[in-house]
């Protein structure tokens, strides 16, 4: 067996090194950068457009072009991640939280390069799990059932323990309100219509592409509106010199890129989990376990891109393995690859290991190739990318925006995700800056519907013998492991805080600042969904009841604390931003840290609701006229009030960037942009109100 495994790996090999093929490649992964340097877009939207392209080429062909746009779309992710502060897809959010900061230092060149390495390393590995392990894992896999998947998804969500930082409270917090979000739309146990305040759109859940865009890009975005300052005043390092010291950081840190390239591979073959937490998972694994992570993680340390950026290329590779050997997709995008096997007759399972051998072997290569190839074309335009950080703002704004509201559009393709991009930015600018942790709340909805699917799948089909077992044969190991694994996740940081804490001078004279209004807000949000659940049917209510319940008791926790310690941590005054940003001493703040304590007061909330003004500007007129009329009228009158730019330079801007608007996101990957009031741009599309 092991002979004639390696004899068709060779065998692929020659075949993917045909020129024919590898032009096939090369263009799939060219056009796979490009798409993850567009945020929102994501790699689902260019496999779905590339599939009917597929129907004429032989198989190696196929693959090797479906898989080269998937395998390099997560190593263009970066660039707007590390730049703006906006991430490409939902798997490098986590990338934002060092690899911005590194770049506000002048490190983008050094950030950027450690990113396209490590991508390609956790791509190269992912394709090597591949490789080995379906022969492998293949029993493995047939034994995990709905427990173990269950129990997986709470050892995932126990990470937010490490990704609140100091402030473990509000953590627990926002990742109970993440899971309620989560469970949204329609219950799949009874039908009820959980919080869809009678809307269409929110029937089908809430859409994580305009929440990621919301609570990640438009915080980044308003902030640099807010300072009206470039990203970067300049740059620490030469264009060649960032190169090689990032190169030099993930040769340093190899077995880093190993233990996050194989979290990324193993969490990506799991069908179901999706790739928006394996990020998140792998930087909470860098946090625990690298020397001094928790003094510099979250500030610009290296590790933390590197932690995010290889586990999330290794998943293409891991999520291939159960397309392969079961035919069960391992992400949204292998989901469209079936499609390419049953277009070429070709049939996942046992056949994919015997006979069509050389074809499975062909997908491994691809996905080394393609990670190399993608790689290789990022560090030769790298120096330019770099440049970017030091545009002013009124440069870089237009675009970015422009382009956020495309991709926040791919969510559904319905106004909602419009309103969601919105709202959510909103609550993401003021948990910015009242430092609420992000990230728990992001593995929260993604986790959500996991969790209670798995948990209603478990105890229909087993009842209460998966956690409760009769007899010692009857006791699914796993099960207890992850669940063992989880309580001690949680456990521990809690624990470590108690004992580091003198109880007795923890609590003070009360005091109240401007950041609490937040948390109530919170608790009153909180309180009305738990609230309208109680008049469901039983089953559609018991989880949302549980898990709103614990979020209002630590949400409330959190206020008490907040309010009693003020004059226990020496703040200067209620509300300051001394009082606000003070960490618990020896912990981090497990996200970016807010940068307008220059910016008076004043001042601050006037160009916070300039900023968002322009946002719903921006939106109102893409309602009155589409999209396309919006993105030069925008960019205008943005440049002109808010630089103002030259005319000589306005113009062209516009034109080029409404140009780019229509040939990429009309003419090649034919968005159908939402109607309008006047009848849109486009012929055929009816005057309607927009609505949810």
């Amino acid at each position: 067996m092991g002979f004639e495994m390696l004899s068709a790996a060779t065998e692929a090999l020659v075949i993917m090194l045909d020129p024919y093929r590898l032009f096939f490649l090369s263009a799939g992964a060219v056009l796979g950068l490009v798409l993850g340097i567009l945020p929102g877009i994501g790699g689902l939207a260019g496999t779905a457009m590339l599939l009917p392209f597929t129907f004429s080429m032989d198989p190696y062909t196929a693959f090797a072009f479906l898989l080269g746009l998937g395998s390099t779309t997560a190593t263009g992710d970066p660039i707007p991640a590390i730049l703006f502060g906006v991430p490409g897809g939902a798997g490098s959010a986590a990338t934002v939280l060092d690899g911005l900061p590194m770049a506000k230092r002048g490190e983008a060149g050094r950030a950027l390069s450690a990113a396209y390495l490590s991508s390609m390393f956790g791509g190269l590995f992912g394709a090597l799990i591949m490789a080995v392990s379906i022969p492998i894992l293949r029993p493995l896999m047939l034994s995990f059932g709905s427990p173990e998947m269950l129990a997986l998804a709470v050892f995932g969500l126990s990470t937010v323990a490490v990704l609140s930082g100091s402030a473990p409270l509000k953590g627990v917090t926002m990742a109970c309100f993440g899971v309620m979000l989560a469970m949204i739309g329609s219950d799949p146990q009874t039908g009820t219509l959980r919080w869809t305040m009678d809307s269409l759109y929110l029937w089908e859940g809430m859409k994580l592409l305009p929440l990621v865009l919301g609570i990640f890009a438009l915080p980044e975005l308003a902030e640099l509106a807010i300072t009206r300052q470039a990203i970067s005043g300049d740059m620490k390092y030469s264009a060649r010199e960032g190169m090689w010291q990032g190169a030099k950081d993930c040769f340093k840190h190899w077995w880093l890129i190993v233990r996050c390239s194989w979290i990324g591979a193993v969490i990506g073959a799991i069908p179901g989990m999706s790739a928006s937490i394996i990020d998140w998972l792998a930087y909470a694994h860098a946090v625990r376990t690298e020397p001094g992570a928790r003094e510099t993680f979250g500030k610009g340390d290296v590790r933390g891109v590197i932690a995010s950026e290889s586990s999330n290329n290794a998943k293409e590779g891991g999520a291939l393995v159960p397309t392969v050997a079961f035919g069960i997709p391992g992400s949204a995008s292998m989901a469209i690859l079936l499609g390419a096997f049953l277009i070429h007759g070709l049939v996942p399972g046992p056949d994919m290991l015997t006979k069509n051998l050389k074809v499975t072997y062909s997908m491994v290569w691809s996905v080394a190739l393609a990670n190399v190839l993608g790689a290789g074309m990022c560090y030769l335009f790298s120096s330019q990318f770099a440049k970017l950080a030091t545009l002013r703002y009124t440069l870089i704004m237009p675009s970015v925006l422009g382009i956020v509201y495309v991709g926040a559009f791919e969510g559904s393709r319905n106004w909602g995700d419009l309103y969601s991009l919105l709202a959510f930015g909103l609550i993401g600018w003021f948990m910015k800056y009242f430092r609420w942790p992000r990230p728990p709340f992001i593995l929260g909805f993604v986790l959500g519907d996991i969790l209670e699917r798995y948990l209603f799948i478990s105890i229909e089909r087993y009842g209460i013998e998966w956690l409760i077992p009769s007899s010692w044969a009857n006791t699914r190991i796993w099960v207890i492991a992850l669940f063992a694994m989880a309580i001690l996740s949680l456990l521990r940081p809690v624990i470590a805080q108690l004992k580091a804490r003198n109880l007795s001078k923890l609590y003070g004279a009360p005091k109240l600042a401007w950041s609490d209004l937040f948390n109530v807000f919170v608790i009153l949000c909180l309180s009305y969904m738990v609230w309208e659940s109680m008049g469901w049917n039983f089953k559609a209510r018991i989880v949302p009841n549980i898990v709103g319940s614990i979020a209002i008791f630590f949400a409330t926790f959190a206020l008490f604390h907040n309010i009693f310690t003020r004059n226990t941590e020496g703040a200067a005054a209620a509300g300051s931003a001394d009082a606000i940003k003070q960490d618990v001493a020896g912990e981090i703040h497990m996200d970016l840290a807010s940068d307008t304590d220059h910016v008076p007061t004043k001042l601050l909330i006037i160009r916070t609701v300039v900023f968002f003004g322009w946002m719903v500007g921006f939106m109102a007129s893409m309602a009155t006229i589409g999209l396309i009329p919006t993105v030069p009228l925008f960019t205008v009158l943005f440049m002109r009030f808010e630089g103002p730019e030259r005319w000589s330079l306005v113009i062209p801007y516009a034109f080029f960037m409404t140009a780019f608007v229509y040939v990429m996101f009309d003419q090649m990957l034919t968005i159908p942009w939402p109607p309008t009031l006047m009848g849109g741009w486009f012929p055929g599309l009816k005057g309607v109100i927009p609505s949810m």
